[in-house]
């Protein structure tokens, strides 16, 4: 069995961890706190981020980077995006062999706008690692903790290496699929996080499943929209980092980003609210650069360009509902792209 470094001890870090320990890996999961580090290590849990769940054996917690990569052969990155960069500039430094290097961030970062695997190919030297696989899908860290049933999805430009990456993950529990559209995958994994706000914000008002289903379906709309012009398949949408990805992430208190959206439907400010949620949720930063890229390749995003006015432009909620539903009159297909509008789904 392999050795694999997962750098991030958050939930979804120690979830993935948990996954290769079971599939008897030699796991060392990575934090910068040596005292998150000693608790895992003495405990078997970590408690702040995946609670009321055993680690394998397999899996050993370090605070140290040098000593958590020093001989793993695949490093699997599970760092909230506004950390990939400093995490990356560390293992630049730290890193003296070649990898299998995978990620499982969902972002995109404002300003940039560059996707996860983008920043990793400007921070790490490609001699280290050749090619990015990128694991997303529809998989709350806590269900994935507990063992139930889960599916998500690698991809590469790499096909070998997504394949390696699907060899390494795949068990009874957690099957894995493979997809060679790396940029639609890493897109749905992060746009969906924007309308999981929405959806969040819709329950906050008590709007209802009608509203919520809306919200769900126009998203998907927006998400392939911007998908396509970026070079992503259409149908990559209609899968487990688009259509089931949004579904787990809209419609369960699990999720961060709904619950981040409820609690700003209730009338929240947004930096309470953030402070209340104690980790990160991804769908702040990654609505504003989506906004940003929707201006970039003019594409139509008005739910997107609403939450963005609520977040970062302080709009009301019912203000952003009552302008979308007064737009003028469209036809639904005709907004979808060419390519996807042309298949039968």
């Amino acid at each position: 069995m392999g050795k694999v470094a997962v750098l991030g001890a958050g939930s979804w870090g120690t979830a993935l961890a948990l996954v290769l320990g079971d599939n008897h890996h030699d796991v060392r999961l990575w934090t910068h706190r040596a005292e998150q580090a000693r608790a895992i290590n003495e405990t078997r849990q970590n408690e702040k981020y995946l609670k009321e769940i055993t680690l394998p054996d397999e899996v050993k917690a370090y605070d140290n980077l040098n000593e958590a990569i020093a001989d793993a052969e695949t490093i699997v990155l599970v760092v909230p995006t506004k950390a990939i960069r400093e995490v990356c500039g560390q293992l630049k430094d730290h890193l003296k062999h070649k990898v299998t290097l995978i990620h499982a961030a969902k972002g995109i970062e404002p300003h940039t706008l560059k996707r996860v695997s983008e920043m990793i190919e400007e921070e790490v030297p490609r001699k280290l690692y050749g090619e990015v696989a990128v694991l997303s899908g529809p998989s709350h860290a806590e269900e994935v903790g507990a063992r139930h049933p889960t599916t998500v999805t690698v991809s590469s430009h790499d096909h070998d290496l997504a394949q390696k990456a699907q060899d390494l993950f795949i068990n009874d529990k957690f099957r894995v699929y493979t997809n060679p559209d790396i940029v639609g995958v890493e897109l749905g994994g992060a746009l969906k996080n924007i309308i999981a706000l929405g959806a969040g914000i819709s329950d906050g008002l008590e709007y209802g499943d009608n509203a919520k289903a809306a919200l769900i379906t126009r998203g998907l709309a927006e998400i392939a929209r911007l998908g396509a012009s970026m070079g992503a398949n259409p149908l990559t949408f209609a899968g487990l980092t688009g259509v089931g990805d949004l579904i787990v992430t809209c419609t369960s208190s699990h999720s961060r980003n709904w619950r981040a959206g409820y609690l700003l439907g209730q009338g929240r400010k947004l930096d309470d609210v953030l402070e209340e949620m104690g980790m990160v949720v991804e769908g702040v930063r990654t609505t504003q650069a989506a906004y940003q890229l929707s201006e970039q390749e003019n594409i139509e995003m008005p739910i997107t360009k609403g939450l963005y006015n609520l977040l970062f432009n302080q709009e009301p909620p019912k203000v952003i509902v009552d302008r979308l539903m007064n737009r003028g009159k469209t036809h639904e297909v005709e907004e979808l792209p060419d390519d996807l509008r042309n298949q039968t789904l």
